[in-house]
């Protein structure tokens, strides 16, 4: 996996790509300081996973998410921060990021890049924790005004839990395939993007 990470500390950016690159499959392949060096970088790296920190000057990484995203509508990010800030957990589901991780949690992120790489969305525990109280919930949500079956609200609920393509077929008994195939047309019926707005819509709208 080749990684780009961004942080406007040159320490804590080289203390990552120590941390990272003791795994044999990750590879760091760019070292940015800003939010606005990232954007400008991004489409000559093309990193499989971005981490980024979210408070830098010039251009934060909430804005550079968001900036990356509309270069590449696929793209990975990772927002890592000391900062366990509901207004910044919020706006990172808003922008479409994959991951939101405290800094302290650095030792199992070598683990959250490999569930990002593979389709995953990735929160740290004290951020799960959060998510409930951040997103309001409606409860009179209906499943059947949105045309969604009983077996696709099963994968939304799964997809919410951060299971992948693979793990929900499992649990289902289904074809990966028969998964894919049923988010898409769970995401066309509810007019999201991808799997982190299906599951931030999920949190948001509906009673778990």
């Amino acid at each position: 996996m080749r990684i780009m990470i961004v942080d406007d500390d040159p320490l804590v950016t080289q203390s990552l790509k120590i941390i990272l690159e003791k795994d044999s499959d990750i590879e760091v392949v760019k070292l940015c300081s800003s939010g606005r060096e990232a954007v400008e970088a991004y489409p000559e790296v093309k990193p499989d996973v971005l981490l980024s920190d979210i408070r830098m000057e010039d251009m934060d990484g909430l804005d550079a998410t968001s900036e990356i995203l509309k270069i590449d509508a696929a793209a990975k990010v990772i927002l890592l921060t000391t900062f366990l800030d509901d207004e910044y957990i919020n706006r990172a589901l808003k922008v479409g990021a994959k991951g939101y991780i405290l800094k302290q949690d650095c030792a199992s992120l070598g683990d959250a890049v490999r569930a990002v790489f593979g389709g995953q969305t990735v929160f740290g525990g004290k951020i799960v924790e959060r998510l409930p109280d951040l997103l309001n919930r409606n409860e009179s949500f209906s499943w059947e005004a949105y045309n969604i079956t009983p077996k696709e609200k099963e994968v939304v609920e799964l997809v919410a839990e951060g299971l992948s393509n693979k793990e929900i077929a499992q649990k289902l008994f289904l074809g990966e395939g028969t998964v894919r195939n049923m988010i898409s047309s769970v995401l066309a019926k509810l007019d999201l993007r991808d799997r982190t707005q299906l599951a931030c819509f999920y949190y948001q709208r509906i009673k778990v």
